[in-house]
């Protein structure tokens, strides 16, 4: 079990674990987390394996999170070493809209927050949590820069964002000489596999790393949930919140992926959370994959993901068992399609290395980007 191979963070020269250490389970404030001494044993144990990519956010267990990780890193002496991520945009003070959102004022009071709990004086990657609707990317864009001048936040990203204020953020920062964003931060799994339409091709083009979050669609992939007569039955985290609207999982498509996962993860001789676990990371446009635990023993299995390859035949098999419906346009991308706009004749991407790498000063004008 080791974590020793990093992935560059989109077109930076920032380099990731593969797996990066989810810590919304750091605290045991919303009855679910992980006590202190579990938290540090889990820290402690990612690092171990080699592991460098920690993500956190103001709002996991109320703050907790990142209190927990500035105790932690500080007592390891591993600020250098750990590439720390955290969120701004959830509200911290209710009944003060300028206090949440992705305001100015918002991000201007959030980072100060999270560097006073994480006992740092700089964040090595910090995200917009969540699109609020109403602030424009510029904003956000020109705050996000600011911050990188400042020397308080070395790069910058978003997570849970339209595409297209994705994409308007990114070329408004390119147009300006802004600091690019590197990193998009999203849903990912083989029951959740809507970004491939729009976010895997805008994170290769943009030079924007793909990180995924709950890649095990909130436990539904681990194994330890079943079909029954109130939708779904087990014990975890799912079966508490999969009535809230956007989270349901007990579905009947979602079962037959758990099937299908679960036959694949037999005949592969691996527990089916590995199985799903690696199929994500070796996903098109992902960086790295974001594994959290409540229990030492879970973070242990999850580590082990990246151990083994998954033959073509069953990744196949996963594929076909979880392969999202093609909304409008795409199904009109089609092969067919494709071979009628090109006459009949075969006209795809140009083969790798067909055009010469550019230098600037000697050096490649594109960092090695994340995507496979």
């Amino acid at each position: 079990m080791s974590l020793d191979k990093y992935y560059t963070l989109g077109r930076s020269g920032l380099r990731v674990s593969r797996l990066s250490l989810g810590t919304m389970t750091f605290g045991d404030d919303w009855g679910w987390g992980a006590a202190e001494d579990t938290a540090r044993a889990m820290f402690d144990r990612y690092l171990d394996a080699g592991g460098n990519f920690i993500d956190t956010a103001d709002l996991y267990t109320e703050g907790t999170s990142e209190t927990m990780l500035g105790k932690f890193i500080e007592q390891a002496g591993a600020r250098d070493r750990v590439v720390l991520a955290t969120k701004f945009s959830y509200n911290a003070q209710p009944g003060n809209p300028n206090a949440g959102g992705n305001g100015r004022k918002n991000i201007l009071r959030a980072v100060e927050g999270s560097l006073r709990r994480l006992r740092t004086d700089y964040i090595d990657l910090y995200l917009l949590h969540t699109w609020d609707r109403v602030t424009p990317a510029e904003e956000v864009v020109r705050t996000l820069d600011d911050l990188v001048r400042a020397g308080k936040i070395r790069h910058a990203g978003l997570s849970d964002a339209p595409a297209w204020y994705a994409a308007r953020a990114q070329t408004f920062a390119e147009a300006h000489a802004l600091s690019p964003l590197v990193n998009l931060q999203l849903e990912y799994s083989l029951a959740e596999r809507h970004i491939e339409h729009e976010f895997v091709p805008l994170g290769q083009q943009l030079g924007m790393g793909i990180t995924a979050w709950s890649p095990l669609a909130m436990g539904l992939l681990s194994g330890k949930y079943r079909p029954g007569e109130a939708g779904g039955e087990g014990e975890g985290r799912l079966a508490k919140v999969t009535a809230a609207p956007g989270f349901e999982r007990f579905t009947e498509r979602n079962w037959r992926i758990v099937a299908a996962l679960e036959q694949v993860a037999k005949q592969a001789g691996k527990p089916m959370a590995q199985v799903a676990l690696n199929w994500v990371a070796t996903q098109p446009g992902i960086a790295s994959v974001i594994v959290g635990a409540t229990k030492l023993a879970q973070l242990d299995a999850n580590l082990a993901a990246l151990d083994f390859e998954l033959p073509a035949e069953l990744r196949a098999r996963l594929d076909a068992a979880s392969a999202p419906e093609r909304p409008f346009p795409y199904y009109m991308f089609a092969d067919a399609q494709q071979t009628r706009l090109h006459g009949g004749v075969a006209v795809g991407d140009k083969p790798a290395g067909y055009a010469p790498p550019v230098f600037v000063d000697a050096v490649p004008a594109r960092a090695v980007q994340a995507a496979r």
